[in-house]
């Protein structure tokens, strides 16, 4: 007997599927643990997934349904090129902390670049507003003025502050919400605040490095009391870009859209060459410097010259 179902959990060969039957615990048929060596995983919270369900045998699951989307990463620290972190996504949540620990604005421009590749909407979260001094709160307004211009919502809290709780609820209502940041910017207490009762445990921040320490191993879908889903993953130090070649990196940056058509050379890649239309609106300030950082970084160090996924 076959049956549909969601993934629920992905912890490592087995996982946890939500079916009209209730949720099973399901193995993979053997020839998809090989059907795509270019990723880590064949499977991923939020797949639909086919579920072949017997008296005598083990769940199995045998066919995973075409994905809408998904946000997927290079790692230096896997032995293959590339990990789908969630399927048929809504939208991310980007958790960002001044300090402990810092936040770059590259590693947000990374996760923001994928999003936008895979079309799907993104809120950042600046976290921790009640302890920063006046320096740092004065940042959080700079960069949330950056990314709010371009079109992203952007809300500050403190997600230890019950007051906060609404307009998050209200963000994240019907919708499946994939959490995403560093170690420590405060996913476990998001998830805390958002369903009651819940309890995941908080993380502690290195003294010594100002990092997060990991309370998650594994990725899960947790449903939320007013409908919809949060998709908890593994805290992330690297997000490495995965499949977006240099030739396209600079239509998934928003602000280039603007200026890229007034470029001298149709071919133009902003990085060099004369009469970029981007490079004038960098030095003339309307295009923000720590943006055109990020993308100089991706496309010298991980955009690629093709698509290697498929």
């Amino acid at each position: 007997m076959q049956q549909e179902g969601l993934v629920l959990k992905a912890l490592g060969q087995v996982y946890n599927v939500l079916t009209d039957k209730g949720e099973l615990q399901c193995t993979l048929k053997g020839t998809m643990r090989t059907k795509d060596i270019s990723t880590t995983n064949p499977v991923v919270v939020g797949d639909r997934v086919l579920v072949s369900t017997s008296s005598t045998e083990d769940n199995v699951i045998t066919e995973v349904k075409q994905r809408k989307n998904y946000i997927i990463r290079q790692s230096k620290k896997l032995s293959k090129q590339y990990q789908i972190i969630a399927s048929n996504i809504d939208e991310v949540f980007i958790l960002v902390t001044i300090s402990h620990p810092k936040t770059h604005n590259t590693f947000v421009d990374r996760i923001l670049t994928t999003a936008e590749a895979y079309g799907i909407n993104a809120c950042l979260i600046f976290n921790k507003a009640d302890i920063y001094n006046e320096e740092e709160r004065a940042e959080v307004e700079e960069r949330m003025d950056i990314y709010d211009t371009l079109g992203y919502d952007c809300i500050s809290v403190s997600l230890l502050n019950d007051k906060d709780e609404p307009a998050l609820q209200k963000l994240c209502k019907n919708k499946v919400t994939l959490l995403c940041g560093m170690s420590g910017t405060g996913k476990s207490t998001l998830i805390n605040l958002l369903i009651p009762g819940l309890n995941r445990k908080i993380g502690a921040i290195s003294d010594a490095h100002q990092k997060g320490i990991h309370t998650t191993t594994f990725s899960e879908m947790l449903p939320l009391p007013a409908g919809g889903f949060l998709i908890d993953t593994p805290g992330i130090q690297e997000f490495g870009i995965a499949d977006i070649t240099k030739y396209e990196l600079s239509q998934y940056f928003r602000e280039m859209n603007h200026f890229r058509a007034n470029c001298k050379f149709n071919s133009c890649m902003h990085i060099n060459e004369p009469g970029c239309a981007v490079i004038k609106a960098v030095e003339e300030g309307e295009i923000a410097l720590s943006r055109y950082e990020s993308y100089l970084s991706i496309f010298h160090n991980e955009a690629s010259e093709e698509k290697r996924y498929k």
